[in-house]
């Protein structure tokens, strides 16, 4: 173990600390969402748009994982860490499924430590199944599912990619697509409990937007 191992080992363990947010975050108080006829699918526009512009590779991954999340979407193919490994291949363009991470994941220029214990991959599909929960509101299970891949951080790259299309196959399992998705990429903490409660708030902002670009098309 080096110097920096050492002082890195030392920080606290950020994945801990959402798991507890995430249990105090007043998820049920998240806007309702509405379902509007098909327009702008705000993720095929940011890979179209300014990923593509910066990396025409890296677009046509995206695109081709998404195609895949949609499609899962559509067949309510249940979520689990195989699920998102599937669509990781994609966005790699690796010829393997990537492996659940083997040990501490760092993020934030080393500011946030993600911890490795032998039940994180199964608290991780835990968390994945709540995704599913009709109980709290479809904007909440977003957002939350969205911030559980970034702080469980499962894989060795790309994770951020990971969090934006699992949320994207979340919403699209009930019908929603939303009209923009750079919005939602600002940086997240683990340990802000109003930050998770404003991405679901977030969402629903999106989402009347679509209500409305839907309503001066008609």
């Amino acid at each position: 173990m080096t110097a920096t191992d050492s002082l890195s080992d030392s920080r606290p363990d950020s994945l801990s600390v959402w798991l507890r947010v995430r249990r105090e975050v007043d998820w049920r108080s998240a806007p309702a969402l509405e379902r509007v006829p098909p327009g702008r699918d705000g993720f095929r526009s940011w890979c179209c748009g300014p990923v593509r512009r910066r990396n025409p590779i890296r677009a046509e991954r995206l695109l081709a994982a998404h195609a895949l999340a949609r499609e899962d979407a559509a067949r309510l193919v249940p979520l689990d860490f195989a699920l998102l490994a599937r669509w990781q291949r994609e966005v790699l363009g690796t010829t393997e499924v990537p492996a659940f991470r083997t040990g501490d994941a760092y993020a934030k220029g080393g500011r946030e430590r993600y911890g490795l214990s032998p039940h994180t991959w199964s608290d991780f599909d835990a968390c994945l199944r709540e995704a599913a929960d009709p109980g709290v509101p479809l904007a909440a299970r977003g957002a939350r599912v969205y911030l559980d891949v970034a702080f469980f951080h499962p894989f060795s790259d790309g994770n951020a990619r990971a969090a934006l299309l699992t949320l994207v196959h979340v919403l699209a399992r009930d019908g929603i697509v939303l009209p923009e998705v750079g919005p939602l990429q600002i940086t997240r903490y683990a340990d802000d409990p109003a930050g998770a409660a404003d991405l679901a708030a977030l969402i629903g902002v999106l989402n009347r937007r679509t209500m409305t670009s839907s309503s001066v098309k008609q």
